[in-house]
């Protein structure tokens, strides 16, 4: 007898990939995952600031690649939605912190981003634990990552400079508003961590909604 796997309509029932490991997404993921302490070696030891842009950028960027390719592909795997965004925050990590032992980013912005991705995997471990359903990544979510990781980008690379807002003589806690010359993209980074205390309350909104509406069920 003939093992027939096609659908009623005579279409190939599509393959279930969700449990995979061995994906070409998961190992870009993985690529990404072992450039981040690379980039961070070269940035903090002040060897190439454009070595360490160029290991910083290709992790960053490819962070879509790999979404893209495990969607078209239908290899969108368990393991890839869990590690995947695990990634994106250890190379934000790595940027702010390295940022700020090359003196490139204030402390209190360093704090902030460390702290608010911390609150964010506390909460996804809970949810975890308590077996609830993973937060789906909202676009708000997707917009913060990409305009930290595009400006801890510049940052790194150092270029180019532009004149400060002058609203202050000196302002040293907020690079750009005072009188001195500042890099472009520290723009791109205030404006992703306005973003990212917006994403943090969404995902606390979400979540708490999300709890009560299963406990009344």
């Amino acid at each position: 007898m003939v093992d027939d796997t096609r659908g009623q309509a005579g279409h190939s029932t599509p393959e279930d990939h969700s449990h995979d490991i061995y994906t070409l997404a998961n190992i870009i993921t993985v690529m990404r995952l072992m450039m981040v302490p690379f980039a961070f070696d070269v940035l903090i030891s002040n060897r190439s600031d454009v070595l360490a842009f160029a290991l910083f950028a290709l992790a960053a960027s490819t962070d879509w690649l790999d979404g893209q390719i495990a969607r078209r592909t239908g290899t969108v795997t368990e393991l890839g939605k869990a590690f995947d965004p695990v990634v994106d925050r250890l190379l934000i990590a790595a940027g702010v912190l390295g940022l700020y032992l090359v003196d490139r980013l204030p402390l209190w912005l360093v704090v902030l981003l460390l702290v608010r991705d911390a609150y964010l995997l506390a909460g996804a471990a809970l949810l975890a634990q308590q077996r609830r359903k993973r937060i789906p990544v909202i676009y708000v979510g997707k917009a913060t990552t990409m305009l930290l990781l595009a400006g801890f980008s510049g940052l790194i690379l150092g270029w180019p400079e532009v004149p400060g807002l002058g609203w202050f003589g000196t302002a040293q806690v907020l690079p750009g508003f005072g009188q001195e010359p500042v890099i472009l993209w520290i723009w791109l980074v205030y404006a992703g961590t306005v973003l990212s205390m917006i994403t943090a309350a969404l995902y606390t909104v979400t979540a708490v909604r999300s709890l009560r509406g299963e406990g009344a069920a």
